[in-house]
């Protein structure tokens, strides 16, 4: 069975940075398709960051593009999202997903593209 396990939520104050992780069991990360999503109280969950691994390059949201990286850890099977300098429109819950199938870049946004969750981390972003 597939899990994924969020951690490095947090308060951070504007112009700060965190670094998530999100480490999977039972699925690696060398292959298929994994991605951030976030959600802010009273909005829709939104697409943040993906990646397709055998292409191995990153599609950010315009929001935090320059500021969010995604990198990965294969020895720990551990994916990683690097936010720097953070606003408080960054606040939400933010989810890892994850699927094993190389899906369209077009696809890479949409929730329904991916079959396995994380339980998500709260990032806060507030003087």
């Amino acid at each position: 069975q597939v899990h994924l396990v969020e951690s490095g939520g947090g308060l951070v104050v504007p112009g700060g940075s965190l670094r998530l992780s999100c480490t999977a069991s039972g699925r690696t990360f060398s292959s298929g398709t994994m991605a951030w999503f976030r959600q802010a109280p009273g909005k829709e969950r939104e697409f943040v960051a993906g990646r397709r691994w055998s292409f191995g390059s990153n599609v950010y949201a315009e929001a935090v593009r320059g500021r969010f990286t995604i990198s990965r850890d294969n020895a720990k099977n551990t994916v990683y999202l690097q936010m720097n300098d953070m606003t408080p429109e960054d606040t939400a819950v933010y989810t890892c997903a994850s699927t094993d199938r190389n899906i369209i870049q077009s696809q890479l946004r949409t929730t329904s593209s991916y079959d396995i969750w994380g339980q998500g981390t709260q990032v806060t972003v507030s003087s």
